[in-house]
């Protein structure tokens, strides 16, 4: 399935019926009084989050949402229906933006969440309203008021314990591979991840948490470069931020200026992202350079990060780095 995580969709509540203008006609009631009933509401515009889902794809594809009109009144007093409202179902972990305003207008994090993203307009009184003492026979009634008509922003954001970052190549589809029942495209050149993957770790002691693979990240990714920036919301979610540095023989450029490079991408899109808890994971330590492993633990150790080296491929450091992520957000203040 293709996955889409950003679409833009317009979205139409319904008008609220019109109020009706009547008056009692009935066998020797020579002065029957207004009668005419109210118009009905009409539909909202819904968005509401559901577990079944895990891609935009859908909204992709169809634009254009209008609920349904309420209907209008009637003679007898009888009010119209109010127009049933429209549904729209997106994942969780969606969030729901004005254009025209830039508001937010829900984060959906919770299956069963929902938000009225367009509210149908109120029916219109009958003219049984406006009767009075001195007005008995009113031959008025309001018009029922259109539904709220927007532009709406849907923007996915997976949530994650952990997401896996760092540059094309660098092992997370691997990890990932390993450590959980996820089956990422794996291959020896860059850019083979090209939409976030997810896996779930589970431990002997039956905790698990959740894993995100974010496809590789370049210098420029936060104004659009390689990838872009589309995957980055992706890491706002995370508790804990895995970032994967090549350290094999073969590994273009030097590993700490690599992992500055990625943490400078992760600052200019947001700055708390650098807030988040990281670790710094060197991979590939099966055909690893000793000069580029000493330099990115010494780095590391000197910058107080937390530093772990594995090999995905021989399983070597990989159930160590499992048993300290599950233990980090296991910790207090660990969001």
């Amino acid at each position: 399935m293709q996955f889409v995580d950003y679409v833009k969709i317009h979205v139409k509540a319904g008008d609220g019926g019109r109020g009706c203008v009547s008056f009692r006609r009935e066998k020797y009631v020579p002065k029957g009084g207004p009668n005419g009933g109210d118009g009905g509401r009409g539909g909202n515009v819904i968005i509401k989050a559901s577990d079944q889902l895990n891609t935009l794809l859908d909204l992709r594809y169809q634009r254009q949402y209008k609920a349904k009109r309420g209907q209008h009144g009637m003679g007898k007093n009888m009010h119209g229906r109010d127009g049933v409202d429209l549904v729209i179902p997106v994942p969780v972990g969606t969030l729901v933006k004005d254009e025209a305003t830039g508001e937010i207008l829900a984060d959906l994090d919770a299956g069963g969440e929902e938000v009225i993203a367009a509210k149908g307009g109120r029916g219109g009184l009958g003219n049984a309203h406006f009767a009075t003492a001195v007005r008995q026979a009113p031959r008025y009634a309001q018009p029922g008021e259109q539904g709220d008509e927007k532009t709406l922003v849907i923007e996915l954001k997976l949530l994650a314990d952990v997401g896996l970052i760092g540059l094309p190549n660098a092992g997370k589809s691997t990890l990932i591979s390993v450590i959980s029942a996820a089956k990422p495209k794996i291959a020896d050149y860059p850019f083979t991840t090209l939409e976030p993957n997810l896996g779930v770790v589970k431990l002997e002691d039956f905790r698990s948490f959740v894993v995100a693979d974010i496809p590789g990240l370049i210098e420029g990714a936060h104004t659009g470069a390689g990838l872009g920036f589309q995957f980055l919301r992706h890491v706002e979610r995370t508790s804990v931020l895995l970032h994967l540095v090549d350290i094999s023989e073969t590994s273009p450029g030097d590993p700490v200026e690599n992992l500055e490079r990625i943490n400078k991408e992760l600052e200019l899109y947001s700055a708390a992202l650098l807030e988040k808890p990281q670790m710094v994971v060197a991979t590939k330590l099966d055909i690893a350079d000793r000069d580029k492993l000493d330099r990115l633990s010494d780095y590391c150790k000197n910058s107080a990060v937390v530093f772990f080296a594995l090999s995905a491929a021989t399983g070597r450091g990989v159930k160590e780095l499992v048993r300290y992520v599950a233990s980090k957000l296991q910790s207090p203040g660990t969001k």
